[in-house]
């Protein structure tokens, strides 16, 4: 799973190791979270409308919602299928978000986390590291709602992924900041060592 601030180029990077994995002969279901349902969608859109004004807890209990959906509908029967689940985002974003950047604690998402979805944590969780000044120019669109919110928001954000990090060892962080090839190339070096795979 690749996870991080807004703007890190998780979603490109997503793309990029699908594309990697079918090449190698993986069998790969990509989702998005939120999203990937219509359930999830529909979330996806109120939570990123700049015009609703919602509340952490309410984020947090509408993230869980949508995975909850998604892994209903579509994680468990591609692990049933036996095929490679790629997901871009995942619980680690609403530990950074909403639990550390919004105050409600990590612990207490976790916990939330825990009575809401039957399995919390992928097998790895890769966090693309952005300095906030990069991350802010490679978004080349109008900003979402998460987005929108302020600079020391997003600076706890950061620092959210980064305290997860240390706070589990299938949590691993990767600096970005080099050319989009480069960063794919030590996805996939990260991936292979983790798993102890030749590649």
């Amino acid at each position: 799973m690749l996870d991080g601030p807004d703007g890190c180029g998780k979603s490109t990077q997503t793309v990029m190791l699908a594309k990697y994995l079918t090449n190698q002969g993986v069998r790969t279901s990509v989702f998005r979270d939120p999203g990937s349902t219509a359930t999830g969608e529909k979330i996806r859109k109120i939570l990123l409308d700049p015009k609703n004004h919602i509340s952490d807890r309410a984020e947090l209990l509408l993230y869980m919602a949508s995975r909850a959906q998604l892994w209903q509908e579509c994680i468990a029967p591609a692990l049933k299928k036996k095929n490679c689940v790629l997901l871009d985002r995942w619980l680690s974003s609403t530990c950074a978000y909403q639990g550390f950047a919004g105050g409600l604690g990590i612990a207490k998402v976790i916990d939330i986390a825990e009575h809401s979805l039957q399995k919390i944590w992928p097998d790895l969780t890769i966090i693309l590291d952005i300095d906030l000044r990069t991350a802010k120019k490679r978004i080349k669109r109008s900003f979402d709602r998460m987005e929108q919110k302020n600079a020391a928001y997003h600076k706890k954000v950061r620092t959210g992924f980064l305290k997860l990090a240390k706070l589990r060892d299938d949590v691993i962080v990767l600096d970005t900041s080099a050319d989009v090839k480069t960063v794919h190339k030590k996805i996939i070096q990260t991936i292979a060592s983790y798993f102890k795979l030749k590649i």
